[in-house]
């Protein structure tokens, strides 16, 4: 029987791939400067407005996804016969996953046993991605829905996201460092480096003095943590710095040979939190202690 693999636009593929593999998608909402926007994954949202806009200072903010909307989506799949995979936002970042959760459990007081299956991935932006990238070819290789979902347990684990944030002042405008710290860091030209943790939770890894040299410790990182490389798919996420992310790539083709290495933009519900100029590389490798 076929399935339906269902995400969010959390996870930030390219609108290519969401349609080349019939990927459904739940829409977060953006506020910014007391304006509402749909990411609709770049269907009719311009991403590079949006970041200029970072860029010039302003702040962002988002709204998870509501109880109603998941009810609404499941049951047109309940009643059409599909069973459903879908593959969450981590639930440390927003309460959607809860969300969809409760939903499930509504439907099932309605129509008693649902065929939905809800995976936390404990992961975000391109990280994500790629999870439901890699289980989106499953599917189409033939994979059955609860292989695929066991795929997506077991993988997360192993996705490592290293992150860094070029505008520490975008940091304390949205309280996630103090104003002390955002002016030394920005005179001192302070990195910040940033991963993901097992629980799916960003939390501060090191700092490194220098743009360029924040970049290199990224790919030394990432290099360090990989199992069978030639076999990898690598994401390069970024908001609004192209040529870095290019850069970068060049950087990580110089140490190893990889299956592929996908450039793509952050969506604006991850670039509201990260602001103007961050770039991440997400990866599987050895599992998250």
């Amino acid at each position: 029987m076929t399935y339906q693999i269902l995400t969010d636009s959390c996870c930030d593929l390219p609108l290519e791939l969401i349609d080349k593999y019939e990927i459904d998608t739940f829409n977060f909402i953006i506020t910014i400067d007391d304006e509402e926007l749909i990411d609709d994954m770049g269907k009719t949202f311009d991403r590079d407005a949006f970041f200029e806009r970072l860029k010039n200072g302003a702040t962002a903010s988002t709204s998870q996804v509501n109880i109603h909307t998941y009810l609404e989506k499941f049951k047109s799949y309940i009643e059409q016969q599909v069973p459903v995979l879908y593959l969450a936002f981590s639930s440390e970042l927003s309460g959607s996953y809860s969300n969809a959760v409760q939903a499930k459990k509504i439907l099932e007081e309605e129509y008693g046993k649902v065929d939905i299956t809800i995976v936390n991935t404990r992961a975000v932006s391109l990280g994500q991605g790629l999870l439901v990238y890699e289980a989106a070819k499953r599917k189409a290789d033939g994979e059955s829905l609860e292989s695929v979902a066991e795929w997506v347990e077991q993988s997360k684990y192993s996705l490592h996201s290293w992150v860094t944030v070029d505008d520490i002042k975008h940091l304390q405008r949205g309280g996630r460092v103090t104003a002390a710290a955002a002016t030394v860091g920005t005179i001192l030209s302070i990195k910040p480096i940033i991963i993901m943790n097992r629980s799916g939770k960003l939390i501060p890894y090191s700092k490194v003095r220098g743009r360029r040299k924040s970049l290199q410790y990224l790919v030394e990182k990432t290099v360090e943590g990989l199992v069978e490389p030639q076999e990898q798919t690598i994401f390069i996420g970024h908001v609004g710095v192209l040529e870095e992310a290019e850069y970068v790539k060049t950087l990580l083709e110089e140490k190893e040979t990889f299956k592929e290495i996908i450039i793509a933009a952050y969506g604006p519900t991850v670039a509201a939190h990260t602001g103007f100029g961050s770039l991440t590389i997400f990866s599987l490798g050895n599992e998250k202690k």
